[in-house]
């Protein structure tokens, strides 16, 4: 990740399932709109894809600090405990459109047979792009993170317990359909 670190935010929420009912990449490229929206007030629309080179991809709409975000988040480490996801995400603000670099990570880790820890760690950097933005602005970046770190922290703390209650929803589907 290039750039600034606007934000580092990670979460906790128990998932009432065993690990081994677990699968985070399959929950997240067959999570549909409703499910996703249920997640966050915040959340528009969510979607799932390919990138060129054939590698899954997670379409995310969604407001933060009432910037409209659209996250194309690239599966860069697919494990049933562990997802890893990459995006350029565009950024659409009063003042134009812009990007900047997310890395989304969700993990599980059994705390006994038949629970998890979940945990949702986002993390974003400015791109050269934006750093461009906020200086044609006359915006300084200390004074963009301060204000959108508690909005970016406030939304991960929020949807941590809805997309863990989530996963746990599809676990149990799984698990009654084998």
């Amino acid at each position: 990740m290039t750039g600034h670190e606007i934000v580092d935010s990670s979460f906790t929420a128990i998932i009432n399932a065993p690990i081994h009912m677990i699968d985070i990449p399959e929950w997240c490229f067959s999570l549909g709109e409703k499910d996703y929206q249920d997640c966050s007030p915040a959340h528009i629309s969510a979607g799932f894809t390919t990138t060129p080179d054939g590698r899954r991809m997670s379409i995310n709409v969604e407001v933060i600090g009432g910037s409209l975000m659209v996250q194309h988040y690239v599966d860069t480490l697919g494990r049933p405990d562990h997802l890893v996801l990459e995006s350029v995400s565009d950024v659409f603000t009063p003042s134009g459109r812009t990007t900047i670099h997310v890395l989304w990570e969700l993990t599980v880790k059994a705390i006994d047979s038949e629970r998890c820890e979940f945990i949702n760690r986002v993390r974003s950097k400015a791109t050269d792009e934006f750093n461009a933005f906020l200086d044609r602005q006359g915006i300084p970046f200390d004074v963009f993170r301060a204000q959108r770190q508690p909005m970016s922290i406030a939304h991960n703390r929020g949807e941590t317990p809805l997309f863990a209650a989530s996963i746990e929803r599809a676990a149990l589907r799984r698990a009654t359909a084998n």
